[in-house]
């Protein structure tokens, strides 16, 4: 009977080495939660091009759009953990929407793999306001409280929360103005509708080469590629501010730690790939590959941020 009972363990142990071996084998479907031709869309597929030679498998790109990010995080819970249904995720649904409503998942819900890029707010401004600097719009603010506004793409969204944690460290008085959208904001912004926007990078950039707007600083703490010249909140002054979306991967939870080993390195090599990280910094979120331990950190630090941020704002769901 025990020698029956070991030929079975080490059947077991047998059987299940290849899988470690060999992974991936096959395609792996990697969902994105939102529509094609976002930022999501626009980072996934450039990664994934560098990814698959180091993987020696296709990447398949499934879209599931729906409640901000929210429909895939709740698809991903229910995932098998075999590594073959993976997410590339943006930060919000973790970090942010837990403080806003009810969510179905925690962050024990899933394995983190590792933190991809990130991409920060930018304050810009129309030419025909007096604001050259940060510090004139914190002055000007002040001098004549809720006497200036700033749009956004939208209430609780990652521009709405720059703008108050903006104004919680500075002590701004600025009325926020949502909008269904980027696009009508930086229309309204340019049209000289609202002065200031909170603005994601891609869309500001041609608007800021020519002319159409004015760019006073980024709420990362390290510049973006995609605007080298424009310093952040941190070097004008207001140290630490971090004000970042970010995108990372992430399975399921119980996926193998063969699996998460396999993604670890795949990612540190294609750190590597200049040509790859520069495809993806041109989206407006700069390359920052980070273990899947530091991202866990990164994501409770941010829970925590961002909890403190919403409650003293009172932000509410739409």
């Amino acid at each position: 009977m025990k020698q029956t009972t070991l030929v079975l363990i080490l059947a077991a142990c047998w059987a299940t080495q290849p899988l470690a071996q060999n992974y991936p084998s096959k395609p792996v479907r990697v969902v994105i939660g939102y529509a094609p031709g976002g930022s999501a869309d626009a980072g996934i597929r450039p990664l994934a091009k560098v990814l698959e030679p180091l993987l020696g498998q296709p990447l398949i790109i499934e879209n599931k759009p729906g409640n901000a990010g929210g429909v895939a995080m709740e698809f991903m819970v229910k995932a098998p953990a075999d590594g073959y249904t993976l997410y590339y995720f943006d930060s919000g649904p973790l970090t942010v929407a837990p403080h806003l409503a009810k969510v179905g998942y925690t962050l024990a819900s899933f394995t983190q793999l590792g933190h991809v890029c990130g991409s920060g707010s930018m304050l810009v401004v129309h030419p025909a306001t007096p604001f050259r600097s940060m510090a004139d719009v914190i002055a000007a603010s002040k001098a004549e409280p809720n006497k200036w506004s700033y749009g956004t793409s939208g209430v609780g969204g990652p521009h709405h929360l720059s703008g108050e944690y903006f104004k919680s460290v500075t002590g701004a008085s600025l009325l926020h103005i949502p909008y269904k959208g980027g696009g009508p904001a930086m229309t309204d912004l340019m049209g000289g509708q609202v002065p200031m926007l909170f603005s994601s990078l891609g869309p500001a950039v041609g608007a800021v080469k020519g002319g159409k707007i004015r760019a006073l600083a980024v709420t990362s703490l390290t510049r973006s590629a995609a605007f080298p010249d424009v310093p952040t909140m941190d070097e004008l002054g207001l140290k630490g501010f971090d004000s970042t979306a970010w995108y990372g991967l992430l399975g399921p939870a119980g996926l193998p730690q063969e699996v998460v080993s396999r993604w670890t390195q795949a990612l540190a090599k294609a750190a590597g790939d200049k040509a790859g990280m520069d495809a993806i910094n041109a989206t407006g979120c700069d390359v920052n590959i980070q273990s899947p331990a530091a991202t866990v950190e990164r994501i409770k630090t941010d829970i925590a941020k961002w909890g403190r941020v919403i409650k003293e704002a009172n932000i509410k769901a739409d």
